[in-house]
């Protein structure tokens, strides 16, 4: 059996996020070498003032998803697998060796700059639970327009898809699924439209920073949460980074591959248990945790467990 450790993107976090990481010797080297990179406390960067701003969050799940892995490997439990969830993509490559530490905090500084100052406001993101993508397209289709856009963003699971969009169109698509039969329809604590063509032109610019910095070949296996499987060449990894903010997130793909691949343990990096919830579905003789409240023995216990031959 294998274990694959998930990295949540933005949306799940949470104000103190950074302070609620295990009091380990990893997570706070960790937190030490952010400061000395970024010039400030990244401590700084997880109260509820300071996460109105789309860097401050990418930020505080980068550095978390790094530490809480760092933390685990201290105590013996690696990953066979990682997978992120948009922003997630970042702190899995780091923990797959692709990239430094010290590169992705700047990179994804300037990935949450670009987004921002492309849209400063009027747009954002929303959750529609209960309908399929067969349902829900049409409804977005008829509510698209220049002026207002909209987009499917990400397929996390068969009913459980987010849109992104300008404010005023998301705000009558959750009206319209809800006459259609949506369980749920949710604001997502973002306020850009991600994994749509509205950013393909900062990604095109990250793009261009990123190539400045040598990646490796990956240790654990990395799956791409856009395209839903393995990336093996650099080139191929390199454009996943840069380009997931513009591209269809297909988190159940992505869950389903590594299932596939015998992953039967996922383990969740802070912050939240969203990405728990949508994985446990496919991994229906596995077993699928999120490291928030959880004790850290019993977490490389399991890892343990899981990583013995059968």
């Amino acid at each position: 059996m294998s274990v694959l450790f998930t990295f949540p993107g933005q949306g799940s976090q949470r104000p103190g996020m950074l302070h609620a990481l295990p009091d380990h010797p990893a997570a706070s080297a960790t937190l030490e070498r952010a400061h000395a990179v970024l010039g400030r406390d990244p401590l700084q960067l997880d109260h509820a003032d300071a996460l109105a701003s789309t860097v401050a969050v990418q930020l505080c799940l980068l550095i978390a998803g790094v530490a809480m892995a760092r933390v685990l490997a201290a105590e013996g439990a690696r990953p066979d697998m990682v997978a992120g969830l948009s922003i997630g993509a970042w702190p899995a490559a780091v923990v797959a060796g692709v990239i430094d530490f010290d590169a992705a905090l700047q990179l994804v500084a300037l990935r949450g700059r670009l987004m921002e100052q492309a849209y400063p406001s009027g747009y954002g993101m929303a959750a529609i639970v209960g309908l399929s993508v067969a349902q829900l397209e049409p409804l977005i289709a008829a509510l698209h327009t220049p002026a207002a856009p909209l987009h499917l963003a990400n397929l996390n699971a068969p009913t459980q898809l987010v849109v992104a969009g300008a404010d005023s169109a998301l705000e009558r698509l959750m009206e319209c699924a809800r006459r259609a039969g949506a369980t749920l329809t949710r604001r997502l604590a973002m306020s850009v439209p991600s994994h749509c063509a509205l950013l393909d032109a900062p990604a095109a610019q990250l793009a261009e920073a990123l190539a400045t910095h040598p990646l490796r070949r990956p240790g654990p296996l990395y799956l791409s949460g856009s395209r839903g499987r393995v990336l093996f060449e650099m080139d191929a990894i390199r454009d996943d980074l840069a380009f997931n903010m513009a591209r269809q997130v297909r988190w159940h793909d992505t869950v389903r591959h590594a299932y596939e691949r015998g992953a039967r343990l996922a383990l969740e990096m802070p912050s939240g248990n969203v990405l728990s919830g949508l994985t446990r579905p496919v991994f229906s003789d596995g077993r699928v945790l999120c490291c928030e409240h959880n004790r850290l023995d019993f977490l490389a216990q399991q890892v343990a467990c899981a990583a013995s031959p059968a």
